[in-house]
C-alpha cells in the first residue's frame, strides 16, 4: 500500500523537531555544513537559494540567518506555514510556499541553487517522478547553478534490509520525547512502508502518534543517474566524514540550456 507524503507531513509538522535531539543545535549546524558547500562550490555570496523540500525550515532558516535570499517550498502547506512562523519568531526573513517539487511554481533561472535535503527524494516512488523533480530544479537554476540534496546512504540499506531505525530522544520545554520507526520492504526490495512512532509526553505517561509513508531506497547510482538525465554534470558524492552532514551529500552543477544567459538570474520568483 502506498502511503501519501502530503497526509505524512502534513500530520508530522507539530511535530518534527521531536526528530532532533535538539532542534535549533540542528539548524545551526546543519546550516553551518551546507552553507561551507555552497561557498566551496560558489564562493562567498550571498545567494539566491530554493530550499524545495523545506519542511518546518531546519535547513531554510539557518541558510537564511548566514545571510542568503531564501525561498522555501514544501508539498506540506501544514509544513511551509510553520516554517514561516518559526523564522519570524528567530528574526529570520523566509519567503514560503506550498508546491510540489515537480512543478515548481518559479521562473527559469530564478535561483543560484537549490537545496533538497532530509532524505526529501526516496518519497518519489518512480523513476518518472524522480527525473521530473530533478528537472524542475535545474529549470529554476541558473546555468552553472548548484544543486545540493541529500538522501539516506540507502547502498547499505538495499544490502541489508533492516526492519528498523535507532530510536532518537529529543528535549524541549514539554520534556522528553522519543521518536522511532518501523520498515516494511516491499517485494521489490526497494520500496518500504515505513511506520513513524513518536512517544510525546502526557500527563505524567506518554501518548503514542504513528504516522505512514512510502519510501523508495534509492542507490547513488539511481540518484545519480537520474540527476545526468535530468541535466546535472559535474556530480560529487560527500560523505559525512568529508562533509560533516549527517547524510551523504550529492552537489551537482546545472548543465547549460537553451533561454539562460550564464551567470544571468531572471528577476523575481513566483511565475
Amino acid at each position: 500500500m502506498t502511503h501519501s507524503a502530503r497526509d505524512f507531513y502534513d500530520s508530522l509538522a507539530a511535530d518534527y523537531h521531536r526528530i532532533f535531539p535538539d532542534w535549533d543545535t540542528s539548524i545551526t549546524r546543519q546550516a553551518a555544513t551546507l552553507d561551507a558547500l555552497l561557498h566551496r562550490e560558489l564562493g562567498p555570496g550571498p545567494h539566491q537559494l530554493l530550499d524545495c523540500a523545506c519542511g518546518i525550515g531546519t535547513q531554510a532558516i539557518g541558510l537564511a540567518r548566514a545571510g542568503h535570499g531564501v525561498v522555501g517550498s514544501d508539498l506540506s502547506p501544514v509544513a511551509v506555514v510553520r516554517a514561516a512562523a518559526e523564522a519570524a519568531a528567530r528574526g529570520v526573513r523566509l519567503r514560503t510556499v506550498a508546491a510540489d517539487m515537480r512543478q515548481l511554481p518559479f521562473r527559469p533561472g530564478a535561483f543560484d541553487a537549490v537545496v533538497c535535503a532530509d532524505n526529501s527524494l526516496a518519497h518519489l516512488l518512480t523513476t518518472g517522478d524522480l527525473e521530473a523533480a530533478l528537472t524542475d530544479m535545474r529549470r529554476v537554476l541558473v546555468d552553472d547553478g548548484l544543486l545540493l540534496l541529500t538522501i539516506r546512504d540507502y547502498d547499505e540499506a538495499r544490502r541489508t534490509h533492516p526492519t528498523s531505525v535507532p530510536p532518537q530522544v529529543s528535549h524541549d520545554a514539554d520534556g522528553r520525547s522519543i521518536t522511532f520507526q518501523l520498515w516494511h520492504w516491499h517485494d521489490d526490495g526497494e520500496h518500504y512502508d515505513q511506520e513513524y512512532f513518536q512517544l510525546v509526553p502526557a500527563g505524567d505517561g506518554w501518548k503514542v502518534r504513528v504516522r505512514r509513508a512510502t519510501s523508495w531506497a534509492l542507490t547513488r547510482d539511481q540518484v545519480a543517474a537520474a540527476a545526468t538525465a535530468s541535466g546535472f554534470t559535474a556530480l560529487t558524492w560527500h560523505t559525512p566524514e568529508t562533509s560533516g552532514f549527517y547524510q551523504p551529500v550529492l552537489t551537482a552543477r546545472a548543465a547549460a540550456g537553451p533561454g539562460i544567459v550564464p551567470g544571468h538570474r531572471e528577476g523575481g520568483f513566483p511565475r
